[in-house]
């Protein structure tokens, strides 16, 4: 097991991570998890368990009833594992066993703030989190999760006792609330879901601002941390300029999510105003607002004040768009990453200025961060596509609804047409493969089954082919 950590650190965590699923499967089965008392169907059991460790938030079963109060703990510690991602959970559970964080630990765990670093060679110094760091990052991770959602759950408990909830089902509400918010999973512990919240702003606002610290990402968290540090030593007279402490990847991270959900929101304002079953019965200030609160959801947040079958077929597509792009890197949210997005993006413009390199903030992206963006949108379309044509013979069900639930379990999006619900057992092993491809990481999965790089001391002669 040794020999085999070592040489292939991504097949190592993929097997640790398929190994929680088989387990909280078997615990899903078990009766006691059931609140009737009864055993779980393996299909049912399997999918809640790749649903609960991958953080997507897709049910085939009511979550709120179905499950026992065992089944619910299980539920609120699988989210949390899940949660930590797959290469920084593998780093963590050998740090565990070995009581230090040795050199293999530090490459898994970087390999999930950073793919790059799974590939041989150089790696360009503007990291999102260095080697040295990693320790530190771990810290971060553990440190951040528990203080956000602590946070969370305290500014959600007045809320529910005000609504007049029993006081110990409040404190254990807002705490399930906060960690479905925080990792991205969006599961209600109330059969109502968000239907008693749906007009109540601050409890929205909450959930929003959990969501979206939980999708921009460890490493950006991290920096922010480092940035706060840096600026309570200015205050006091000493330390560094804070415009030097954030990395390319912490402002294109921040930026474009910004940027996606103001984009996200504004479509939703245009497409659904004048829908009567979303909208259209709305103010103009809580359209905004409810329209900013979907478009912050979609990107992997995974609740809804609304039912999704009654957004029109323009809005589905935008939200198959957002739930496709997900959120940040080595994050609780899914999809191909905003920063694999903004590279794209970057490289095109370069292309028309014609200029040979893409340039952001005042530095240089090599090329071969396009090369791993490129990979990571054809890997992830070809998933989609190949889940979508299995659903489509399997469900006969609208193309709109299968397409929106495949990318909501791809990009552990968890919002649904409810479709996965009604999916026969078939339907429900291909979702739940899809999730796991998802979560996993296209760029882990396609490395773990990947051939290890080989020195090529040669070069072909060149020749360029007709694109475009």
């Amino acid at each position: 097991m040794r020999e085999f950590s070592e040489k292939s650190p991504s097949r190592f965590a993929i097997l640790i991570f398929a190994s929680l699923i088989v387990i909280f499967t078997v615990l899903f089965s078990l009766p006691i998890s059931s609140a009737s008392g009864k055993v779980t169907p393996l299909a049912d059991s399997l999918f809640t368990a790749v649903s609960v460790i991958c953080v997507t938030g897709l049910a085939t079963v009511d979550m709120a009833t179905h499950w026992s109060v065992f089944g619910h703990v299980l539920i609120y510690i699988g989210v949390q594992i899940g949660a930590l991602g797959v290469l920084t959970l593998a780093s963590i559970l050998g740090l565990v066993i070995s009581r230090r964080l040795g050199l293999r630990a530090r490459l898994i765990a970087a390999s999930d703030t950073n793919p790059l670093r799974m590939h041989h060679g150089p790696v360009a110094e503007g990291q999102a989190v260095r080697l040295g760091e990693i320790g530190s990052l771990l810290a971060t991770v553990a440190i951040s999760a528990l203080v956000i959602e602590l946070v969370i759950a305290a500014l959600l408990l007045p809320r529910m006792l005000i609504d007049g909830i029993p006081v110990g089902e409040a404190i254990w509400h807002s705490l399930y609330y906060s960690a479905m918010a925080f990792t991205n999973t969006g599961f209600a512990p109330n059969a109502e879901g968000l239907t008693p919240f749906a007009n109540d702003y601050f409890f929205l606002t909450i959930l929003m601002v959990g969501v979206f610290l939980g999708a921009i990402g460890f490493p950006v968290i991290y920096a922010l941390a480092r940035t706060l540090g840096a600026w309570r030593k200015r205050k006091k007279g000493h330390g560094p300029d804070l415009r030097v402490r954030w990395s390319v990847h912490v402002k294109l991270t921040l930026v474009t999510s910004a940027l996606l959900i103001v984009a996200g929101a504004v479509l939703y304002i245009v497409l659904e105003f004048d829908n009567p079953k979303t909208f259209g019965t709305l103010n103009a200030g809580d359209t905004v607002f409810q329209s900013f609160f979907l478009s912050v959801m979609t990107r992997s947040g995974g609740f809804s004040t609304i039912n999704i079958p009654d957004l029109n077929g323009s809005s589905l597509l935008v939200t198959d768009m957002l739930m496709f792009i997900g959120g940040g890197s080595a994050s609780t949210a899914g999809g191909i990453k905003v920063t694999t997005l903004a590279v794209l993006f970057l490289a095109a413009f370069a292309e028309a200025r014609g200029v040979q390199d893409m340039e952001s903030f005042g530095r240089r992206i090599p090329g071969d961060v396009l090369r791993l963006g490129v990979s990571v949108v054809l890997w992830g379309a070809t998933t989609v596509a190949v889940s979508s044509i299995l659903i489509l013979q399997i469900s006969k069900a609208p193309l709109d609804f299968v397409l929106f639930d495949v990318i909501s379990a791809f990009a552990t999006s968890g919002l649904t047409t409810g479709l996965t619900a009604s999916l026969p057992d078939a339907g429900v092993y291909i979702m739940a493969a899809t999730m796991f491809m998802g979560r996993v990481g296209t760029v882990t999965l396609a490395a773990a089954l990947a051939a290890s790089q080989r020195q090529q001391l040669y070069k072909r002669p060149e020749e360029r082919p007709i694109v475009g």
